[in-house]
């Protein structure tokens, strides 16, 4: 009986130790090895793999590609207008041996701390060689391909591998930005107020040479005016001493009688002359005609 449970517990230990033997390592992990704090074994090949049972420790770290946000940092380009730049990092744990032996016990955070640190100074340094408009350009590409590989060489140290850089964001900072806006106000007031005084002097010219042109053309339509008056007028005349000499009394019995309608109006009837005057010769006469009124003045 006691040999069978020596046994039983000989074979639960066994089963044991074979299991704490054994470890699984995941495609998207790399593992180490650890026996008393130093590395004896990398695993970086998916699949099972083993280590001494009680003794040695299994260490994993991420194989994906992994981000780091770089936080705002200030950085003062060649032309000394400060610029506010967010960034961003994608790197890789290449190297886990290394990796381990950079940051000790540290996890992934105190790894990324000390990248973080990298990357601002190499934002720093690369930003600072370059004016502000390179900078805010959409050409900046050549200026995050620098950042990155400044970057790569101190990330080695690291065991880390540094596969991307991208700037986020630049943009002025708060002091600046209010400056900045100010200036852009002002300018465009400049511009404006420039616009509207050459929109004044356009309007003005185009008055003046609207009131020239209004005077020309009426100074224009009043001499052919005058002119076509006095045609008209000497083609009345004309007609007048035509019909006088066709017919003399006939043109003094129209003349007496435009000047009886003109004379003898409402508000304007009141004649004061003599008899005899020969303003009535055609009223008096019975025919029409000025003998019959000087006939009749001589037989009275």
């Amino acid at each position: 009986m006691n040999r069978t449970i020596i046994s039983v517990v000989l074979l639960a230990a066994l089963v044991i130790a074979g299991l704490s033997s054994l470890f699984i390592v995941d495609e998207r992990e790399k593992a180490l090895v650890m026996r008393f704090g130093r590395v004896v074994n990398v695993q970086e090949a998916p699949g099972l793999a083993f280590k001494l049972p009680f003794i040695d420790d299994v260490v994993k770290y991420d194989d994906r590609i992994l981000s780091l946000e770089v936080g705002p940092l200030e950085v003062t380009p060649l032309d000394d207008r400060r610029l506010v730049v967010d960034a961003f990092a994608r790197y890789r744990i290449t190297d886990v041996r290394r990796f381990r032996e950079a940051v000790g016990g540290g996890n992934v955070a105190a790894a990324e701390s000390r990248l973080d640190n990298i990357m601002r100074d190499q934002t720093r340094e690369v930003l600072g060689t370059v004016s502000s408009n390179d900078i805010l350009s959409s050409d900046r590409a050549a200026l995050m391909l620098r950042i990155r590989n400044g970057a790569i060489t101190q990330a080695e140290t690291l065991g880390l591998e540094v596969i991307d850089v991208r700037l986020k964001r630049t943009d002025l900072p708060q002091a600046n930005l209010e400056a900045t806006f100010s200036r852009m106000r002002a300018e465009r007031e400049r511009e404006a107020a420039d616009e509207i005084a050459r929109g004044d002097e356009a309007a003005q010219r185009v008055r003046a040479l609207a009131d020239r042109t209004e005077v020309e053309l009426v100074s224009e339509a009043e001499r052919e005016a005058e002119v076509i008056r006095g045609e008209a007028d000497a083609e009345r005349n004309n007609i007048f001493a035509e019909a006088y000499g066709r017919d003399p009394e006939f043109f003094e019995f129209y003349r007496s009688l435009t000047a009886y309608s003109r004379s003898l109006q409402a508000g304007n009837s009141s004649l004061v002359l003599s008899p005899d005057s020969e303003f009535f010769n055609y009223l008096k006469s019975s025919t029409g005609k000025v003998a019959d009124s000087a006939a009749s003045a001589a037989d009275e």
